[in-house]
């Protein structure tokens, strides 16, 4: 193989000067490319185009080819090595509120100050269920500008005596998770229009986001389709699990505010729905 390699870059680099370059058929292009992401693990498309003799749109070309094959992940402005298809595990029960609340505790309190900090610059402002989101509306008290809907009792307890307006859809109330759902709970939303909407969620992948009761996807649901700004909070625990119901696909999403970078396959996807990643600093005192 590194015979062959050395016979091509030479027969590319004798090229006699003032000639044009003789530009490489598609599967020497494609021998050059995994020669190059097997050295530096990541290939740029510019970079590529240079040294080919070929544009930036054949390089493109190539590199969709290769994915196709399984040889690479497109991500933007390149490609990387393909990995071995990631295990996605499958969470059928929902953990307790308090329990859930536990785990990843310093990561969720990260994600939920940062997302508190764009919050604060709206004026309407969606909030789903969920133990991260519960941390955020605690930032949220002093905020005087913003009304909050929600179908949370949680999150409405959280800011209850606070500056926001906090209104609470009206339905049935889903005892564990303290949320309200149901007919007259979409209904009453359905009819309302969000600056932003801030969703929490049990796992990602590169195919979408997931939660584990179909009664609180309704709503979710509602979230994403009535709101101009749509943020997902997913603590880096979650990231390759997924449950019982798909909510949407990333292409939904805006924003994903996490705690550490997302391995490379729902990167790679994020970046394909054109998916803004924040990765929340520390919060302060933790």
């Amino acid at each position: 193989m590194a015979e062959d390699v050395s016979f091509r870059e030479n027969a590319l680099a004798e090229a006699p000067a003032g000639e044009d370059r003789p530009r490489p058929l598609s599967h020497v292009r494609h021998a050059r490319i995994l020669d190059h992401l097997a050295a530096a693990g990541s290939v740029g498309v510019a970079a590529l185009a240079t040294e080919l003799g070929v544009s930036d749109m054949t390089i493109r070309r190539d590199l969709l080819e290769l994915e196709r094959e399984g040889r690479l992940v497109r991500v933007h402005g390149g490609a990387m090595l393909a990995e071995a298809p990631a295990s996605v595990a499958m969470d059928s029960e929902e953990p307790r509120f308090d329990a859930r609340l536990r785990r990843g505790s310093e990561a969720k309190a990260a994600i939920a100050a940062c997302a508190a900090g764009i919050i604060a610059g709206y004026r309407t402002c969606a909030i789903d269920v969920g133990t991260t989101t519960y941390l955020m509306a605690a930032h949220l008290r002093e905020v005087g500008h913003l009304k909050v809907f929600t179908n949370s009792l949680r999150v409405s307890t959280r800011l209850d005596g606070g500056a926001p307006e906090v209104y609470v859809a009206g339905g049935r109330v889903r005892a564990e998770e303290m949320s309200v759902w149901g007919p007259t709970a979409v209904a009453q939303f359905e009819k309302l229009w969000f600056d932003v909407a801030v969703l929490g969620t049990s796992g990602i992948t590169a195919e979408g986001f997931f939660d584990y009761s179909f009664e609180d996807t309704d709503m979710k649901r509602v979230y994403l389709r009535r709101s101009g700004f749509k943020i997902l909070l997913c603590d880096s625990a979650k990231f390759q699990r997924m449950s019982l119901v798909q909510v949407g696909t990333l292409a939904d999403i805006n924003l994903l505010i996490t705690d550490a970078e997302p391995p490379s396959r729902i990167a790679a996807a994020l970046a394909a729905a054109r998916v803004e990643v924040r990765i929340a600093p520390p919060a302060a005192g933790h």
